[in-house]
């Protein structure tokens, strides 16, 4: 049995590992900034916890007791062209989806360093390897929190410490209501969000949107898991654009990509 912090516990992949985590026997520490959307999980312990502040921060690690693993899941989506979105905005999503998960392990690290190990998942998203249209900034904050994990891995593999990145696709969660949207009604990049919205079956499927319990299923092995393994992919629609990414040149996956999903922009 171990205990975990979990970020971003009011409802998506956060509220899901932490149910899976402690079904699995696991002693979890939710968190959201609003505690009161916590009281209905069966958890070891619900905090206060708002990502973007420092002081929060080392409160809720400190009422949390050593942290055997820690799971960065907090953060929101922020969608439009990068010509228009308010810069305001785009740091306030750097500031939750990068920062926030570099407060907390930096909380989290020297704790783990004097037991001799732990495990980081840090929860990224298939935007971070992939920078698709009108998510520009978004795919910046993943793509940071990607680099940063990397690094971490090769610094703290010698304590004994795993660093995991869940890398999920599209999922049924409260992620597209909570973004942060940049109208392009009668703008230049109005045809461009046609396009891109006509394109999203024939990534994800013409069946349901997936249920985030798979991801919070992966989260869990991320966790437990003591497989040198640095990034879990999650999603059938993650797993076709990062593997054919990472299969080609990056102009011949944009030629296959707009064949695929008939975007012509």
């Amino acid at each position: 049995m171990s205990c975990v912090l979990i970020t971003g516990c009011s409802s998506g992949f956060g509220r899901g590992a932490a149910i899976e985590l402690t079904k699995r026997g696991h002693d979890v520490v939710a968190t959201a900034r609003r505690p009161e959307t916590l009281d209905d999980l069966d958890v070891a312990a619900r905090l206060a916890l708002d990502v973007d502040d420092a002081a929060s921060v080392r409160a809720a690690v400190d009422a949390a007791g050593p942290v055997d693993a820690l799971v960065n899941n907090a953060g929101f989506g922020i969608v439009g062209p990068v010509e228009s979105v308010a810069l305001d905005d785009a740091r306030r999503c750097m500031e939750t989806n990068f920062f926030g998960a570099a407060q907390l392990i930096q909380a989290v690290l020297p704790g783990m360093r004097a037991r001799g190990g732990g495990t980081i998942v840090n929860v990224s998203s298939v935007a971070g390897r992939v920078g698709g249209p009108l998510s520009g900034y978004y795919s910046a904050s993943k793509w940071a929190l990607e680099g940063l994990s990397e690094a971490l891995h090769f610094e703290v593999g010698h304590f004994g410490i795993r660093v995991r990145i869940v890398e999920p696709g599209g999922f049924e969660t409260a992620f597209d209501a909570n973004a942060v949207r940049t109208a392009v009604d009668g703008s230049p990049y109005a045809e461009l969000e046609r396009q891109w919205e006509a394109a999203q079956p024939l990534l994800t499927g013409d069946g349901p949107v997936p249920d985030a319990a798979l991801v919070a299923r992966v989260i869990a092995d991320a966790v437990e898991s003591t497989e040198p393994r640095l990034r879990w992919l999650v999603g059938a629609d993650a797993e076709l654009a990062i593997g054919a990414k990472d299969s080609m040149s990056f102009e011949d996956f944009e030629t296959n990509m707009r064949g695929l999903l008939g975007v012509t922009w």
